[in-house]
C-alpha cells in the first residue's frame, strides 16, 4: 500500500476544503486518515486467525448556512473525491437548518504546546512470523504455568500505526502519526467436576519494548484463572465492595458518560443541573488529560494535539474532590448549554463530532489495595462484571460480577453468580478508599477502589 507522508495528508485535507467552498459551501471541515494493522490470533498452538490490513478514507462535512452534510470516500482520485464533495453539498441541501451546528470560532483553534510522543517505530521492528511467535508464546506459558490449566483461548498479537489529517475553512490544519501494539492471553482452569474457569490477562503500549512479555503475560492470566477455582454464591447482604483497577476504570467511564454534555443538554444524566455541587466523596478526583505522558515517556492513549474540531488539547479536571466542576463538551453540545467547548469532541471520518475521553483517570490514593482489602472485616473484591445494568437518568446500577471473598481482611475464597447493585449517585458518596495502584493500560485507569453501601444479590 503506498504511503502518504503527512504533508500529503495535509494537503488532501486543505484540497478537499478548497473544493467545497468553491463548490458553494459556507464552511467545511476534512479528515484524512490511513493506517495499517496486524492481528493473529492463536489456538492450540496454531494460528486461528490472521489479519492484515491496510486502510485509506477521507471524510468531508460542508455547511450551507445552518445545514450540514457528510460524505466518505476510500476513493481519493481527482473522480472520487469530486464525487465526495457533491455528495455532501447535496445532502446538506436535504437537512433542517439547525441553529446550534457549526464550526467553532477560529479564535478558539489551535494545536496544543507540548511532547507528543504517538508513534513509534519499532512497532514495525518484528515480521509477521516473529508477531505470531508472541501470540504462541503467551498462550504456551499459559498452558504450562500449572497443570490445572487444561486449555485455552488462545493468545494474540496485535500491532497498529496510522496518520490522521484535519483540515477546516477557518483556518486549521493539522496532523499526527501513532501506534500501538497489544499481546493478551486467556487461559482455562478445570474445577474437580470437570467445569471451566477461564480469565485473561493482557498489556498494551504506542511502543513494542514497552510491553510486557509474553511469557508474563501468560502466567498472569493463568494465575487469575487459577483463583476462580472453587467458586461459589455468596447470600445476598449489603458489605463493602473492592473494585480491581481492570474494573474499576468502568466507575470513570460511566462519570464520564454522565458528566458529557449530550447527555446533560437532553436531561438524559443524573448529573444535569449538579454543577459546582458536590457529587461524590472528596477523596475523589476525576480527571480528564488529553496531554499526558506516561511514566515511560510515551504519549498516553488517549493524547492528541487536537481535538476532532481543531481545538487544542488540554487537561480538564471534571471532578475536583468530590466536586462537579464542568461538564465534557464539544462546540455543538457547548452551544447548547451556553458554554464553551471542553476540547472533547471526537471524530471518524464524517457526520457530525462526538464527545470522547482523553486519558481518562482518578486521582490514586496513599494506600495500597492490600491495605484497602485488610481494613474490610467482610466483603467483596470484584475482578469482572458482565452485562450493563447502568440506568444514566436514574443513576441504578445492576451488574453481574465474579470476585473473591474478602473475611477478615484477607482473600479467602472465589465467588460467581451474583449481581451487585446500588445507585450512582449513593456509590459516589460511598467511595470510602482509593488505592495508589494507578496504572495505565488503556486510555481509561483507575485504583483500586472501595465503595460501601451497594447490595450482593446472590443465594
Amino acid at each position: 500500500m503506498h504511503k502518504f507522508a503527512q504533508p500529503d495528508l495535509e494537503s488532501l485535507a486543505a484540497e478537499l476544503i478548497q473544493l467545497a467552498i468553491d463548490a458553494g459551501a459556507t464552511d467545511a471541515e476534512a479528515t484524512v486518515s490511513e493506517g495499517d494493522e496486524f492481528s493473529v490470533n492463536v489456538r492450540g498452538g496454531a494460528v486461528e486467525t490472521l489479519k492484515e490490513a491496510g486502510s485509506r478514507g477521507a471524510g468531508l462535512r460542508v455547511f450551507l448556512g445552518q445545514c450540514s452534510g457528510s460524505a466518505t470516500s476510500s476513493d481519493l482520485t481527482p473522480d472520487g473525491i469530486q464525487q465526495m464533495v457533491k455528495g455532501a453539498l447535496a445532502l446538506a441541501k436535504l437537512t433542517e437548518p439547525d441553529p446550534f451546528a457549526g464550526l467553532p470560532d477560529a479564535s478558539e483553534m489551535g494545536i496544543a504546546e507540548g511532547e507528543f510522543r504517538l508513534f513509534s517505530e519499532d512497532v514495525y521492528s518484528l515480521s509477521g512470523d516473529e508477531r505470531i511467535e508472541w501470540a504462541l508464546r503467551a498462550e504456551k506459558a499459559a498452558l504450562t504455568a500449572d497443570a490445572r490449566i487444561t486449555n485455552s483461548e488462545g493468545g494474540s498479537f496485535d500491532a497498529a500505526t496510522g496518520a490522521k489529517a484535519f483540515a477546516n475553512s477557518r483556518g486549521f490544519i493539522g496532523s499526527y502519526r501513532s501506534s500501538s501494539a497489544s499481546v493478551s492471553a486467556s487461559a482455562l482452569a478445570a474445577e474437580q467436576d470437570g467445569r471451566l474457569q477461564r480469565d485473561g490477562w493482557w498489556s498494551s503500549a504506542r511502543r513494542l519494548s514497552d510491553l510486557e512479555t509474553p511469557e508474563s503475560v501468560g502466567v498472569e492470566a493463568a494465575r487469575r484463572a487459577l483463583r476462580r477455582l472453587g467458586a461459589s454464591r455468596v447470600p445476598t447482604q449489603q458489605v463493602p465492595i473492592i473494585f480491581a483497577p481492570e474494573v474499576a476504570r468502568s466507575i470513570a467511564g460511566i462519570i464520564f458518560e454522565a458528566a458529557s454534555g449530550d447527555a446533560i443538554w437532553r436531561g438524559a444524566s443524573f448529573l444535569a443541573g449538579k454543577l459546582n455541587e458536590a457529587i461524590a466523596d472528596s477523596s475523589l478526583t476525576l480527571i480528564d488529560d488529553n496531554l499526558m505522558l506516561l511514566p515511560n515517556g510515551m504519549s498516553g492513549f488517549g493524547t492528541s494535539p487536537f481535538d476532532g474540531e481543531g481545538l487544542p488539547s488540554r487537561r480538564t479536571v471534571v471532578v475536583d474532590k468530590g466536586v462537579l466542576k464542568t461538564y465534557l463538551l464539544n462546540t455543538y453540545s457547548a452551544r447548547k448549554l451556553g458554554m464553551k467547548s471542553t476540547g472533547n469532541a471526537t471524530r471518524g471520518l464524517a457526520g457530525a463530532p462526538g464527545i470522547g475521553c482523553g486519558n481518562l483517570y482518578i486521582e490514586p490514593g496513599v494506600k495500597t489495595p492490600e491495605q484497602l482489602i485488610a481494613e474490610v472485616d467482610r466483603g467483596l473484591y470484584v475482578t469482572s462484571l458482565m452485562g450493563f445494568g447502568v440506568n444514566m437518568v436514574t443513576g441504578d446500577y445492576s451488574r453481574g460480577a465474579t470476585g473473591l471473598w474478602i473475611e477478615k481482611g484477607e482473600l479467602t475464597h472465589a465467588v460467581e453468580e451474583i449481581t451487585i447493585a446500588g445507585n450512582l449517585a449513593e456509590m459516589l458518596r460511598n467511595v470510602s478508599g482509593i488505592a495508589n495502584d494507578l496504572v495505565f493500560r488503556s486510555a481509561a485507569a483507575v485504583p483500586t477502589l472501595r465503595i460501601d453501601g451497594m447490595t450482593i444479590a446472590g443465594a
